[in-house]
């Protein structure tokens, strides 16, 4: 069982100073080192607490989940906008002047988060550069279905740490899932199953599970489009993919083990709510 002592996810020693992620999507590695292991991505707008750096490389715990790892220091900047928009879809792009034919400056995915400082035509201009309207929502602006927004990931690559539109993993699906909505999830698996939502007991009984639940295996989770079929991020696919469920387990159970549970998370009830497990850090 996770505790919030958890090195992923307790406050470094020191003095924080807060910075602004300054690119599309910034590594959080587990390292201070180009080689280290990625842990999870911070994506741009988002604000991180630094509290201290080593070589090219600084120490960071985001605001956002609590997680602990290194980032490139010139991915941040220490000029912080408080973001008011996000974008909403699952990419878009950021020119360099509000015309679709101008250079792009950067890739953003959804969840990225600005601050528009000016508006031309159907664009919306951010220090990531010019965005189109349809693109930009304000960030109370919330969906109503975790599944319909993790369905627009299908076939999305796999990544290890992974949390945009280019590469994510499981927890990150289910992560960008639910926020859409305005409930935040803890980053990894064993956290989502032990603070996310309440227990199913008796899930494997034949039409227990629907749309929205999740199921876990030990370093795993998936979320279910129906009663029968599970939406997951896998290294199996390498990829996005949905399939039955018991077709999954069958295949899973082969070379690792079996689900250890499955959690309903209750969005009418939960959505703009602090979570219990980010309240005390």
């Amino acid at each position: 069982m996770p505790e919030l002592t958890d090195s992923r996810l307790a406050r470094p020693d020191g003095q924080a100073q807060a910075f602004q992620v300054v690119v599309g999507t910034a590594d959080l590695l587990e390292g201070p080192d180009a080689t280290a292991r990625v842990a999870t991505q911070a994506l741009f707008g988002e604000i991180v607490d630094v509290f201290g750096h080593q070589s090219d490389y600084a120490k960071v715990r985001s605001r956002r989940d609590h997680y602990v790892g290194w980032m490139k220091a010139s991915d941040l900047s220490q000029e912080v906008a408080e973001p008011t928009h996000k974008i909403s879809a699952l990419r878009t792009f950021a020119y360099a002047a509000p015309d679709l034919k101008a250079p792009v400056q950067c890739v953003l995915s959804r969840g990225a988060l600005l601050s528009p400082t000016a508006t031309e035509g159907q664009y919306v201009q951010s220090a990531a550069g010019w965005l189109h309207t349809h693109h930009v929502a304000p960030l109370d602006t919330l969906e109503a279905d975790p599944v319909a927004v993790a369905e627009t990931y299908l076939h999305t690559p796999y990544r290890w740490g992974g949390r945009d539109s280019l590469g994510i993993d499981c927890t990150g699906l289910t992560q960008q899932a639910f926020e859409a909505t305005g409930v935040l999830l803890p980053r990894d698996s064993d956290m989502q199953y032990a603070w996310a939502g309440d227990e199913i007991v008796d899930w494997k009984v034949s039409g227990a599970l629907k749309r929205g639940d999740l199921v876990f295996w030990k370093g795993h989770v998936g979320i279910m489009t129906d009663a029968h079929h599970l939406l997951h991020a896998n290294a199996w696919h390498m990829a996005v993919a949905r399939e039955p469920l018991d077709q999954a387990i069958t295949r899973i159970k082969t070379y690792y083990a079996e689900p250890i549970g499955a959690r309903r998370i209750h969005v009418s009830s939960k959505s703009g709510i602090t979570p219990v497990w980010k309240t005390g850090a």
